[in-house]
């Protein structure tokens, strides 16, 4: 399994976190660090649409120009950005075989990895 994030994200520190807890094995990659390809991000926007790969809710998409929001159309636009600023993508993601995720609940967590034991 994989986890996709920034250190210093507390929803990705709530899911570090509840990984170790329930003896989750893990292996994290920094995106602000090492970055995220093109084709990870493509495999992304296909398998969940580009708007469920956007954090809307974080500071770095609040803090961009009417126009720049406004451009975003499609996931051409949406990839390019998320290229430039990595930290515009919700966070974590999870990749574990087939299953994917964005973000941090508990609930889906338990029933992902916990059940699958």
């Amino acid at each position: 399994m994989k986890v996709y994030g920034i250190t210093n994200c507390n929803t990705v520190k709530k899911a570090l976190d509840w990984f170790k807890a329930n003896n989750v094995a893990y292996e994290f990659h920094d995106f602000k660090k090492l970055g995220v390809s093109a084709d990870k991000l493509n495999e992304w926007a296909d398998k969940a649409g580009y708007e469920k790969v956007m954090n809307k809710q974080g500071l770095t998409y609040r803090g961009l120009d009417e126009a720049t929001k406004a451009s975003i159309t499609g996931a051409e636009a949406a990839l390019k950005l998320f290229q430039e600023k990595t930290s515009i993508i919700k966070r974590p993601v999870i990749e574990d075989g087939g299953f994917l995720f964005f973000g941090f609940d508990e609930a889906t967590y338990a029933t992902h990895f916990l059940q699958k034991r």
